[in-house]
């Protein structure tokens, strides 16, 4: 029930700007650019914007040619999840965020009495969106994001409808909020600030945190931790609770107990022979949590809480959210993971994911969208192809299942 009531409240985030009808195709392949951009201003103008808003800002707009480049080849989909982390959870990162943390201690504690949620976790956010505020002035990286929203926009991928939304909510922050299309500023996928806060968000749990009458997450570190401490406390973060735990499994364990949408007590894991490693107790065996193998039985393998799926919902990647989780424990001193990745796996490309995808959907086995991109439900699918064929079924996808299921 907590996942479904936590996958609902994503759901509401993701519709609440724009009304159904207003989600039309927002793009087709014989536009120009400047033809979508007139023939989406009905569609602004019904979710509120001002025709004049919306003509002052997209006038004389021009399309970001690095955006499809960067959809494409997002880390967080392509790389694999220990090479990710090794990038993103190092030694140095590590360093410099105890520094930054340090520096900040006050606010960072302020925000913690008000908010209830954990430093580190604000920290690890903080120090993976914009490595501790550094890249904030990158021109390269933050740069004017109405440009590239409406670019996005404009490309039609998976993810239209929240782009829709996050156009028509950074237009709101200039219409409603007094900001200036040059001074709204983010990343190439529209996220603001220290902690990268997307439009929409910023717009419902926008938190003036050092309390100096303006809300600015790009230009103040305190505005940028408390409406990222709101904005986890909506999706439904839990005060005085881990992310998870690094646990080992038994012998012949039945591995399609690893799944996300029915959490279970931690009693309900212990019984079946799963503890935690270094010899460490649980606190409280009644806390739900679900089984996490993200690199098969070969690999690290971790009870999740619901904050876990908390930080996931903040950029919506396993491999996002399992750095941020690290890196939150490393900031506090903790040691690394005890066992190792498979460092050693092959992978297929995005041809051969595609190709698995659809080969799992006509065994009637998946059914998500064909994109290539493998997360939890292609993993699942793939999972009960492995129980059906006698197979540990880790739900784990490498290259040897593309020969698996290619023949």
């Amino acid at each position: 029930m907590l996942v479904k009531r936590l996958f609902n409240i994503i759901l509401m985030l993701f519709l609440l700007l724009l009304p159904s009808h207003v989600f039309a195709q927002p793009a087709k392949p014989s536009q120009s650019f400047n033809e979508f951009l007139k023939s989406f201003e009905q569609v602004a103008t019904q979710a509120g914007i001002h025709k004049s808003t919306y003509q002052r800002a997209t006038k004389n707009l021009s399309i970001d040619r690095s955006i499809p480049n960067l959809v494409r080849s997002q880390p967080e989909f392509t790389t694999p999840i220990w090479t990710y982390m090794a990038k993103r959870v190092s030694k140095s990162r590590i360093t410099r965020g105890r520094i930054a943390m340090s520096k900040n201690s006050k606010l960072f504690e302020q925000i913690k009495l008000k908010y209830g949620v954990d430093p580190a976790i604000l920290g690890a956010i903080w120090g993976m969106e914009t490595d501790y505020g550094a890249v904030l002035g990158h021109k390269n990286l933050i740069k004017p994001i109405i440009p590239s929203l409406a670019t996005l926009l404009y490309q039609h991928r998976i993810r239209h409808k929240q782009d829709a939304q996050e156009f028509i909510a950074a237009l709101r922050l200039v219409q409603d909020y007094g900001w200036s299309s040059d001074r709204l500023v983010g990343s190439w996928a529209g996220a603001i600030g220290h902690t990268q806060i997307i439009a929409s968000a910023l717009i419902k749990h926008r938190s003036d945190g050092d309390n100096d009458g303006e809300i600015n997450p790009h230009t103040s570190l305190a505005d940028a931790l408390a409406t990222s401490a709101k904005y986890l406390l909506f999706m439904g973060y839990k005060p005085n609770t881990d992310w998870g735990f690094e646990v080992e499994l038994p012998k012949n364990f039945n591995y399609t107990l690893a799944s996300r949408t029915n959490m279970k007590p931690i009693s309900f894991f212990t019984l079946r022979g799963i503890i935690r490693v270094g010899g460490r107790k649980f606190s409280n065996l009644n806390e739900p949590v679900f089984l996490y193998i993200p690199a098969g039985k070969n690999g690290p393998k971790f009870l999740m809480t619901q904050n876990y799926l908390v930080l996931k919902s903040y950029n919506f990647s396993d491999s996002y959210a399992l750095s941020v989780a690290h890196l939150t424990d490393r900031l506090k001193g903790s040691s690394a993971f005890i066992a190792s990745w498979p460092t050693k796996t092959k992978f297929p490309n995005l041809e051969q994911r595609i190709i698995i995808q659809k080969k799992l959907k006509q065994l009637g086995y998946y059914k998500g969208d064909i994109d290539g991109r493998l997360g939890p439900i292609s993993s699942q699918a793939y999972q009960s192809f492995q129980l059906k064929n006698n197979i540990v079924a880790d739900g784990f996808i490498t290259l040897q299942s593309y020969d698996l299921l290619k023949n």
